[in-house]
């Protein structure tokens, strides 16, 4: 009969709390894409199928917008 050694000791991980704002700070830092897809069907059936694809970035100086900017019209002031 084999008898087993001694159980090797489970390495816990330090509980580390982050705040929300932080981990979406993370996220967005580097991009998050969401994906999905929703089917619905009668008797087997696909009646609808919906693909949903989503990338969220955030936008910085080293990751500048591909849309040009939407800043204040450009103009003359006018005065009533």
């Amino acid at each position: 009969m084999i008898t087993p050694g001694p159980q090797p000791e489970t390495e816990h991980l330090p509980q580390r709390q982050v705040a929300l704002i932080d981990l979406l700070d993370r996220l967005l830092t580097g991009g998050v894409v969401l994906t999905g897809d929703v089917v619905l069907s009668i008797a087997d059936i696909d009646l609808v199928r919906v693909s949903l694809r989503a990338l969220i970035v955030s936008i910085s100086e080293q990751n500048p917008s591909p849309w040009p900017s939407a800043g204040p019209p450009q103009g003359g002031d006018h005065d009533s």
